[in-house]
This record gives C-alpha cells, sequence and structure tokens, in this order.
C-alpha cells in the first residue's frame, strides 16, 4: 500500500499537488506569469491616496476674491479653477464690449448693475473656494492679498479711463452740434433773410444751450467767436449796401437775439446792430419817401421808425433838413417851368411831413413849417399848372386843375383869374379856337346881347373873347322842350304869355365864344357852343331852348 499527500501545504512547500511552480499536481490554478498579466509589462503602481484639503484660511479666501473683483478672474486662476476663469473673462468681455468705445451717454444704468453683481458673484464665489483651497501662487496668502489689494488698480483705472472717454465723447458731441449750428448760418448767408430766419434761430439756440449749459465744453468756449461770425452774416446785407434788404435782420440782431442768448456771449455785440439799423431806415426811409411809397412817413414806416427808436441819433437829425431841401426843390418847380410834375411830389412831401412824429427828435415845430411851406408851393402850383396847361392846348386838364384850384384856395389872388381861364377853356373843349388866347382882364362894351331862356331847366351861359365871364338864367315853368329844331325856331322865347327869364350882357365888338349849359350838373342834356361875331350898330338876342338836349343858340 503507499502514501500520498495533501494539495493545500500551509508551508507552500507540497508533492505532486501543490501549485507552486514545477508541480505536477493536478489541483489549482496556473500560477501567474512572472510580469504580470498577459501579454507583458510590469505590475501597476497603487492609486496614489487622495490629497487632503488645505486647512481653513480665511486670508487666502479674502484675497482670491479680491483678485477676482479686478474683473480678470485671477482668483481662479490661481485657484485652477478653469471654468469659471472662462466665465469671468466672458463676463468682463461682454461688459466692455457693451460699454467701449465710450459715448456721451455713458453705460446704462441696467448693464453697469448687472456687471458689478457679476463682479461681487464672482469674488464670493472664488473667495468661498479659495477657502480650502492652495494656491499655485504665490505661496503665501499674505502675498496674494497684496496683489489683491494692488489688481484692484485695474477696475479703478478703468474707471477713471472711462470717465475721461467718456467726458472726450461729450466734448465730441458738442463740438459737433456747434459746427452744426455754424453750417447752418454758412447756408443762410445767401438766402433772402424771411426764408433763412429759420435757420439762424435753430443756430441761435444751439449756441445759447451750449454758452448756458456747457458753458465750461470746449465748444461752450467758442460761442463767443461763433456769436461774432452769427452777427455779421446776418446782417451782412448792410456791407452790400442793401439798406430796405437790411433792416429787418438788423432788428431781429437788436430786438430778437439778446432775448434769446446770455447777454455775456454777445457782450459788445448788443450795440452792434445799432448805428448800422439806424442808417438802413434813413436810407431806404428815404427811398421809399421819394418814391411816393404809401406809410412811408408814417409811425410804422421806416423814417418814423428811426424818429421814434434812434431820436437822438445822426441819422434822425438828417430827415428834416433833407425833407425840407426835397419841399424847396419841388417847390422851384412849381414856381418854375414845370409846375404840374411838381404837384404831387408837394402834395406828398406836405403828407409825409405831416406825418412823421418828430416828437422824440425834437422835430415837432419845424416839421409844421414844412407842412405849411409844401402847402404854399401847392397853392402856387396849382395855379400856375392850370396855366401850363391851357396854353398847352389841355383844356380839359386846364379845366380840372383850375377848378379844384378854385374850391381849394377861395381867397387866393389869382382866384378870379384861375375862374376866367376855367371858363375859357370849358368853351374850348368844345371850341378849341376859345383858347387860343389867355382871357383879358376887360369887361363891358359898346355890344348888347340880351340872352332868354326858353327851356324848363336854369342855363349857365358862359362866354369869352376879348371879355370873359358866366351868368346863369333861371328856367321858365311854363315852357317845355320842342319837338322839333324847324319848330323851335318859329316858337320859341315869342310866347308873350311866357315868363322868360333874361340877361342883357355888354361885350366890346368882335368875335366871342359862348356856351350853354345846364346849371344843374346831374342834368344829362348836352352843352353846345357857338361861335359869334358881334358888329357895332346891332342889338343882338341870343334865345336857349330845348329839344331834347339843349339847341344851337
Amino acid at each position: 500500500m503507499s502514501w500520498g499527500q495533501q494539495g493545500d501545504n500551509s508551508d507552500g512547500y507540497g508533492g505532486a499537488g501543490s501549485g507552486r511552480p514545477g508541480g505536477g499536481g493536478a489541483f489549482g490554478p496556473p500560477p501567474p506569469p512572472p510580469f504580470g498579466p498577459p501579454p507583458f509589462g510590469p505590475p501597476p503602481m497603487p492609486s496614489a491616496p487622495p490629497v487632503p484639503p488645505a486647512p481653513a484660511d480665511p486670508l487666502r479666501a479674502v484675497a482670491v476674491g479680491l483678485l477676482n473683483l479686478s474683473g480678470l478672474g485671477l482668483g481662479y486662476l490661481l485657484t485652477r479653477r478653469w471654468l469659471a476663469l472662462a466665465v469671468a473673462l466672458v463676463g468682463s468681455g461682454i461688459f466692455l464690449f457693451t460699454a467701449l468705445p465710450a459715448d456721451p451717454d455713458g453705460v446704462s444704468g441696467g448693464m453697469l448693475v448687472t456687471y458689478l453683481v457679476f463682479l461681487a458673484l464672482t469674488a464670493v464665489h472664488g473667495a468661498l473656494r479659495g477657502l480650502r483651497t492652495r494656491l499655485s501662487f504665490p505661496p503665501q496668502a499674505p502675498l496674494a492679498l497684496l496683489m489683491g489689494l494692488v489688481l484692484l488698480a485695474v477696475p479703478a483705472g478703468a474707471v477713471v479711463y472711462y470717465k475721461g472717454a467718456k467726458d472726450d465723447a461729450v466734448q465730441q458731441q458738442l463740438l459737433d452740434r456747434l459746427d452744426k449750428a455754424d453750417k447752418l448760418v454758412v447756408a443762410a448767408k445767401g438766402k433772402p433773410f424771411t426764408s433763412a430766419k429759420g435757420d439762424f434761430d435753430s443756430a441761435l439756440g444751439t449756441y445759447n444751450d451750449l454758452y448756458t449749459k456747457h458753458a465750461g465744453s470746449k465748444a461752450g468756449k467758442k460761442v463767443p467767436d461763433r456769436m461774432k461770425t452769427f452777427y455779421t452774416t446776418v446782417g451782412g446785407a448792410y456791407d452790400q449796401k442793401k439798406y430796405c434788404d437790411a433792416v429787418d435782420p438788423l432788428t431781429y440782431l437788436r430786438t430778437t437775439v439778446p432775448q434769446h442768448i446770455d447777454g455775456t456771449a454777445v457782450a459788445s455785440l448788443a450795440t452792434w446792430p445799432d448805428d448800422r439799423l439806424a442808417t438802413s431806415l434813413y436810407e431806404c426811409g428815404w427811398t421809399e419817401l421819394t418814391s411816393s411809397t404809401d406809410g412811408a412817413a408814417s409811425e410804422s414806416g421806416k423814417l418814423g421808425t428811426l424818429l421814434t427808436t434812434f431820436p437822438q441819433s445822426p441819422q434822425a437829425a438828417k430827415v428834416e433838413p433833407a425833407l425840407r431841401a426835397e419841399i424847396d426843390s419841388a417847390g422851384k418847380l412849381a414856381t418854375g417851368s414845370d409846375p404840374c410834375s411838381a404837384l404831387d411830389k408837394l402834395d406828398t412831401l406836405g403828407s409825409d411831413a405831416a406825418e412823421l412824429p418828430g416828437g422824440k427828435a425834437g422835430i415837432a415845430g419845424t416839421l409844421d413849417a414844412d407842412v405849411r411851406k409844401a402847402n404854399a408851393y401847392t397853392e402856387t402850383g396849382m395855379y400856375n399848372c392850370g396855366v401850363s396847361q391851357y396854353k398847352d392846348g389841355s383844356f380839359d386838364d386846364a379845366l380840372d386843375t383850375l377848378n379844384d384850384f378854385k374850391s381849394k384856395y377861395p381867397k387866393d389872388k389869382n382866384h378870379a383869374s384861375a375862374q376866367k381861364i376855367a371858363i375859357a377853356a370849358e368853351i374850348a373843349t368844345k371850341i378849341p379856337a376859345a383858347g387860343k388866347k389867355m382871357p383879358g382882364n376887360g369887361s363891358g362894351g359898346s355890344i348888347s346881347v340880351t340872352f332868354t331862356n326858353d327851356s324848363p331847366d336854369a342855363i349857365e351861359i358862359l362866354y369869352t373873347g376879348k371879355t370873359t365871364g358866366s351868368f346863369t338864367l333861371k328856367g321858365c315853368s311854363g315852357c317845355s322842350a320842342y319837338m322839333s329844331d324847324s319848330l323851335a325856331q318859329s316858337l320859341a322865347c315869342k310866347d308873350s304869355k311866357a315868363h322868360y327869364a333874361k340877361h342883357t350882357l355888354h361885350i366890346p365888338p368882335g368875335t366871342s365864344y359862348i356856351m350853354q349849359k345846364p346849371l344843374d350838373e346831374s342834368d344829362d342834356a348836352t352843352p353846345v357852343a357857338d361861335t359869334r361875331n358881334f358888329q357895332s350898330g346891332y342889338i343882338y338876342t341870343q334865345c336857349a331852348y330845348v329839344l331834347q338836349s339843349y339847341g344851337s343858340l
């Protein structure tokens, strides 16, 4: 009989059933290869034990939070928080993208608050992570804290830079507004004032806003110089001697502009328009007055405005002497060779002298004297004009002028002469030969001519020749118009029962021109005139009768 051994030997030695190398036992797994599992390589290193967290360090936490407040996420960098670092940089980048470049309005309040909250969160979050996380650099928390404090200069410097950039943007915006206003003034330079006034008003508003609300700005400091250009541009018509065109813009500079801009912005310019406006009012007003423009001498006219606005100015002092000289000049024409051309001018000048407001300028008395002088020249000139028209054969014009003269100046020394010339002129409108000579001053004569009125209407008899005059005959109450001229020739003035109006005239022998016309101007009967040659030794009778119009004498 044979003996065997067990396969599990506690001392590691075994026989045929041993699991050790070289054993040929039938039990147990084969031994592992000497260099680890196939195919080859050294056995794996045992894993390192986890690093225990650093002890809590409040100073380090504060340092990390301060480093994150720089906006650069440096606290995350030193604590190796890569994702948080990326978020911090992206947040700061978005804020910078929104804030830059700086504009006058700056960053919106919502964006600024959002970013500050974001920085605060990164600081708090970083501080919490840094409380138990060692720093990769620097190894000492105090040094990191110092770095955080120093790097706070980054946002502080950014704020200072941004404020400067914003101020520059504001300055540029104000300069742009100034430039825009300047361009409005330049563009309006060549326009009529009425169409340019809107541009001037807009520019003036901008200048005033810059000067009063932004006095310390570059643009605000340039406003006084701009106002000099503004004044010279608006008043440019004066330099071109376009005085009538200059009145409104200079008035605008004198009255409107000072009401819409701070006085210190214009300084001495406030009186700049005065002398120019006074000159323009005088020159333009005088042009209007001599051209007989309606209202030229009224209180609201140019000369009236001059005398009330600048009563003590040299320009105002020239008004009355110039007006007096014009009256004297027209008066010479009225008493000279062309009296008719002077009448309208004298009438206008007299009215102008009466209408001018001379009280403030102290010339009211002299203007009244000018009115009287103009009227005297007009009185003489009207008579002379009627005579001139008569001599020129303009009998209708002469009649109108002389009748007007008689009506206006009944006490004039030439009234009687004017009446005779008017009679001759009226007869001459029917018989031009009656106006070949001026009517004489003679009266009476050896020839007796009796005029009888056989018409129902009152009539006027005009006569001229060696003597000139007129008289009237009452109408015949029982008389009527004749149906035909032949009937009138046989029956007129022969009714013994009729009460005819009669008038006997004594005139010298020779040719006389006689006209009969209705005394009532509303009567539509046609005046008739005839030429008669009266000879000595005869007694003449004339009968007036009516057909459908006044018949022949």
